[in-house]
């Protein structure tokens, strides 16, 4: 924006009252300063003024001539002149030039008002922002810009229409105009002329030889092309620019049609399915920038208002008219929500009740950039409360819950978050997903991820970092944890990997002592009753049972279920499993002893260890294990 003319004063104040003079084209002012601070109260009051200015240039010199009068003695005591010279002239705007006078109407276009044509060489055009001596419609009949002037609301409309150019169908103001987006105005603008120029193609059509005649083919596939690649370059920009772009795209392609007759082989050919996709991946684009980019709230407002009102939406997609319609970050309920003030995700004002509600594309978007701030614990709010449209989607967000809770280094609670009463994220245990909660658990470790589906967790490039503040759960509580998961996932009871990681958990790489005769006769009762108990109760282990020999103890329980697992069907591969007893081998025999109930699938069992060894290059041991 331009200044007007300014005019600055360096006033040096000393004992002495001091005379300023400078000068502006033929005007000249004097600035006379006093710092007597005890004037005659009776004096006066035009005499008593500390700063007078004198406008006219004679006075000036009668002052100075006055000045001068006054005797040496008085003169050095009261009055000195420091500085004398004419004012610089910056950059301005025609209207508020210093030397030229300028004449003001509304919408005066016909002809320049008397004297508003004449320029200086700073003066610059209002409308086109830059000087007016480069104006071509300067004093162009109709048009004028030399009458233009910053209170006129048809000049500004004009200024405005002329400077944000594309931008204006935004309702932008030329504050919120940055390099970034003047860049992206270009851009549209020859994207428009572009795309034109191929949509006309489109419509000719092109004559193509089919079965001896001749038809014409309207292939709408080129300008989906290019409109694609024109959002490939827009989503490069900077954010603000990029939304404009993907927006202003949106606007243009959205009113293309399908000319009637043959389209080519391709999806897109057809353009009325090419820009249902186009308008799909603007949509998630520009969505995707609101969330994560921390737009203002005005600018996002009018990114709303654009779509809702620019775009054109068949019918068959009119619920995309909502798709921007997204809560700001700093909305009064989502904010409840996050800090915990709010645990329903429901709001009554005056009376009326408004939910949480988002669509599932935001809730992931949320749900990104909440676990890239590490801001677990109101993610977990979040997710326990929003409501949104697809709920198989967002099942599986819901149970990332846990995992999150890790994240925020809380095991303990996220270990009972695994096991409520009802739709146990448990439940949906893979054998890989127990695995890495296994190893979480057991390690207070994680992997550095941002998921939006429990089957990421498991990804076998991730880098395990130590969770802040987390501390790594007693090996009591391990065995709780996989005996609960068995229970409620067939998948995990199932399967051998499970069954040898826990082992090794239990069975220390340091040989336990063998418990007494009576205990290991006792614990078979006590392991059946933990292993039996009611399907969805806790796994309660008596301390009795465990006080004595806390480590065997433990073995015994997981052995004991391995026992039951053994019974309820073949486990393969097997191996694995048995050799984890390599240093404990009186609780294998015990775990035979069980088996022996069994003649059947104990028979079965050994049968298929011996041939896992057969096939095999190695390990022995297992074979001897049992033969001994």
């Amino acid at each position: 924006m331009l200044g007007s003319l300014s005019k600055t004063f360096s006033l040096v104040q000393s004992c002495k009252t001091e005379i300023v003079m400078c000068t502006a084209g033929d005007s000249t002012e004097i600035i006379i300063l006093s710092d007597d601070e005890e004037e005659d109260s009776e004096k006066d009051s035009e005499n008593n003024q500390s700063c007078l200015i004198i406008e006219d240039g004679k006075k000036t010199d009668e002052l100075l001539q006055s000045v001068s009068l006054v005797p040496s003695s008085a003169s050095d005591e009261d009055l000195v002149v420091t500085f004398s010279r004419r004012a610089d002239v910056l950059p301005h705007a025609r209207y508020d030039c210093p030397i030229h006078p300028f004449i003001a109407a509304d919408c005066e276009t016909a002809a320049p008002l008397a004297g508003n044509q004449l320029i200086c060489d700073q003066c610059f055009c209002y409308i086109c922002d830059k000087p007016a001596s480069s104006c071509v419609m300067w004093t162009c009949s109709g048009r004028c810009h030399c009458n233009s002037h910053k209170k006129s609301e048809y000049w500004n409309n004009l200024r405005n229409s002329f400077l944000l150019g594309e931008l204006k169908m935004f309702n932008f103001s030329l504050s919120e105009i940055d390099s970034h987006l003047r860049h992206a105005e270009i851009m549209l603008q020859l994207f428009r002329q572009e795309v034109s120029a191929i949509l006309s193609s489109f419509i000719r059509g092109q004559i193509v030889q089919q079965d001896c005649k001749q038809e014409v083919i309207h292939d709408y596939t080129p300008v989906f092309n290019f409109v694609t690649s024109f959002l490939n370059k827009a989503d490069k920009q900077n954010s603000r620019a990029a939304a404009v772009l993907n927006l202003g795209a949106a606007e243009v392609f959205m009113k293309h049609f399908q000319v009637s007759g043959p389209t080519g082989p391709s999806p897109m050919s057809n353009a009325s399915n090419a820009k249902v996709a186009l308008l799909l991946r603007v949509a998630t684009s520009v969505q995707r920038l609101i969330v994560m980019a921390n737009f203002p709230p005005g600018f996002v407002q009018k990114l709303q208002n654009f779509y809702q009102k620019t775009t054109f939406f068949p019918a068959d997609i009119k619920s995309m008219r909502n798709s921007l319609c997204i809560r700001p970050w700093n909305d009064v309920l989502l904010v409840s929500v996050l800090k915990g003030q709010n645990v329903s995700g429901v709001r009554k004002d005056k009376g009326k009740k408004t939910h949480l509600t988002e669509e599932m594309s935001v809730v992931l978007l949320r749900s990104e950039l909440l676990q890239q701030e590490c801001r677990y614990r109101e993610l977990c709010r979040y997710l326990k409360v929003v409501q949104t449209d697809d709920s198989a989607r967002f099942q599986q967000l819901q149970d990332l819950i846990p995992f999150f809770l890790c994240m925020q280094g809380d095991l303990t609670e996220a270990l009972t978050s695994l096991f409520p009463s009802v739709n146990a994220p448990a439940c949906r245990f893979s054998p890989q997903l127990f695995l890495t909660y296994l190893r979480i658990f057991q390690t207070a470790k994680a992997p550095k991820l941002t998921v939006c589906q429990p089957e990421q967790l498991y990804c076998p490039n991730a880098v395990w970092e130590p969770i802040k503040d987390a501390v790594p759960l007693k090996c009591v509580d391990l065995v709780k944890f996989a005996l609960k998961a068995q229970r409620c996932s067939a998948a995990v009871y199932k399967d051998s990997q499970c069954w040898t990681s826990l082992l090794t958990i239990v069975n220390s790489s340091t040989a336990f002592p063998q418990p007494s005769p009576e205990f290991l006769c006792e614990s078979r009762h006590v392991v059946k009753s933990i292993l039996l108990s009611h399907q969805n109760s806790n796994v309660t282990i008596p301390r009795s049972f465990h006080e004595v020999y806390p480590h065997q103890a433990l073995l015994l329980l997981v052995t004991g279920a391995l026992s039951f697992r053994i019974l309820n069907g073949a486990l393969c591969p097997a191996l694995p499993v048995i050799n984890t007893f390599k240093d404990n081998m009186w609780a294998f025999r015990w775990m035979f002893e069980n088996l022996a109930v069994s003649e059947e699938r104990l028979q079965s069992f050994f049968q298929d260890v011996t041939q896992e060894v057969a096939n095999s290059t190695g390990s022995p041991l297992a074979v001897n294990l049992i033969l001994s």
